[in-house]
């Protein structure tokens, strides 16, 4: 009965089919053999893994340092490791709910920092007025590319988004493709006034 459904198939219908299955086993055993003399590995991201923590301690720390207080880090206190404490106000910072809890009837101030809380926000939990450290008021350094996008609209850097957007209007006028400018120019200013009006003033 196969025979015979075989041999009513044309012969060019028999050889694709053949060859299509050669194809298949040739491939297979070129990811097989390929796997087996290059292996793949996994890229180890532990090594380039920040642990959250840790630059959570150090935000803290940094903030507590810029306020001006004495901090000593990993304190026992009443059976519990606080990650800060403050000796002079009597103060212990903590990430850890248990520990906060845990300490709750002790004579100890104990404020609880959530793993994601910006460490400025500390300040409004400590139970002490807090003058807020100085924050830089410079600009930020600006790069070549940011310049050339300003000079490319033909305004200084740190101009307007009014300014940004007008330049950009009364330009793309003689640039645009439909009206005679080319793809290329018109690429280009597009690309120098996404750049400048995301860091326009």
């Amino acid at each position: 009965m196969l025979t015979d459904l075989l041999s009513d198939l044309p012969t060019w219908a028999l050889l694709g089919v053949g060859l299509g299955v050669v194809a298949s086993v040739v491939v297979a055993a070129v990811f097989y053999f390929g796997e087996r003399l290059f292996p793949t590995t996994e890229p180890s991201t532990h090594d380039h893994h920040v642990d959250g923590s840790l630059r959570r301690h150090a935000e803290i720390r940094s903030y507590l340092n810029a306020i001006g207080e004495r901090v000593v880090e990993n304190v026992d206190l009443a059976g519990y490791t606080v990650a800060f404490y403050l000796p002079q106000r009597d103060v212990a910072v903590t990430f850890d709910p248990r520990v906060f809890f845990g300490l709750e009837d002790a004579s100890t101030f104990v404020v609880l920092c959530e793993d994601e809380m910006p460490a400025g926000q500390l300040g409004r939990r400590l139970p002490f007025d807090v003058e807020e450290p100085e924050r830089s008021r410079r600009r930020p350094t600006v790069d070549a590319s940011i310049t050339n996008a300003f000079q490319k609209l033909g305004l200084e850097a740190g101009a307007s988004q009014d300014e940004v957007r007008n330049a950009y209007r009364s330009q793309v006028k003689e640039v645009h493709p439909d009206r005679g400018g080319t793809e290329a120019e018109f690429k280009k200013l597009r690309e120098a006034y996404t750049t400048a009006k995301e860091y326009s003033d």
